[in-house]
């Protein structure tokens, strides 16, 4: 494969006889149809080829796991050289980031499209319905969320560039709790003296506007949130959990009243 636009149908001059040509034709202030179909059918081609790099490489990741990802074996696969494909990511890194980048957006999208459906409704009801998006995802996409919740992939260091699209969940269950903070309220369990310096650090660091007490229990419960949809996504519950959605639910209420949502 190539970002050629040569293999695109429709890009190549083949008109026929008695075909008119718009470039020939075109007025000296309308530039659109002479420059702007080519480019735009470059960009097309290139976002194809792009998608089908990371659709085949989701496919690997699935068979072989993150650290057996290979170009040489996307590139294979595809039918393209490595040369070619290298125009498109320059190492297996640039790829791992963007199927990262990815896999937290399409997960992140999953949990606001949820939330927003009970916007209207209590903050109980939000966090679970944000919490069962994050668990719905995950049994949907299991390789993808290996790949982001699962085990450090040797070699590969995640630039500053995933970190974005990682926080969406996060901040959105601050969103969630903010919101109860600043209407009825939030429960606050007291902090032991030894970690009220953490605390304050952690709601400098997190979310400013709320109380050092909630950010602690806040912080808790998103790790807890991963570690339940882990334990079920990777096995860990077989034979021990059966009946898990309403496991999930009552487990992930429990977490809603740790850090302080008392009201729906």
């Amino acid at each position: 494969m190539s970002d050629s636009t040569q293999d695109i149908p429709g890009t190549n001059d083949t008109r026929g006889p008695g075909t008119t040509s718009t470039t020939r034709t075109a007025s000296p202030g309308n530039t659109a149809g002479t420059s702007s179909t080519p480019r735009g059918a470059r960009a097309r081609a290139r976002r194809e080829v792009t998608e089908a790099i990371k659709e085949e490489a989701r496919r690997q990741l699935a068979v072989d796991g993150a650290a057996k990802l290979s170009l040489r074996a996307v590139a294979r696969e595809l039918g393209m050289v490595s040369s070619a494909l290298y125009r498109y990511f320059p190492s297996r890194d640039d790829l791992l980031t963007a199927l990262i980048i990815d896999a937290y957006d399409s997960l992140g999208e999953a949990a606001e499209t949820a939330h927003d459906a009970v916007a209207d409704a209590g903050p109980v009801r939000r966090w679970t319905a944000v919490c069962e998006a994050v668990r719905g995802w995950a049994l949907a996409h299991p390789h993808e969320y290996a790949l982001i919740y699962g085990s450090p992939v040797p070699g590969y260091t995640a630039p500053r560039t995933t970190v974005p699209p990682a926080a969406r969940v996060g901040l959105l269950l601050i969103r969630i709790v903010r919101d109860a903070h600043r209407g009825r309220g939030v429960a606050k369990t007291p902090l032991p003296a030894e970690l009220r310096t953490e605390a304050e650090r952690l709601a400098a660091d997190v979310a400013p506007d709320l109380p050092p007490e909630v950010v602690v229990v806040l912080v808790a419960a998103w790790a807890e949130l991963y570690g339940l949809v882990g334990f079920e996504v990777f096995g860990q519950f077989n034979r021990i959990v059966e009946d898990r959605e309403p496991f999930f639910r009552h487990a992930v209420a429990r977490l809603a009243h740790s850090v302080g949502l008392v009201h729906g």
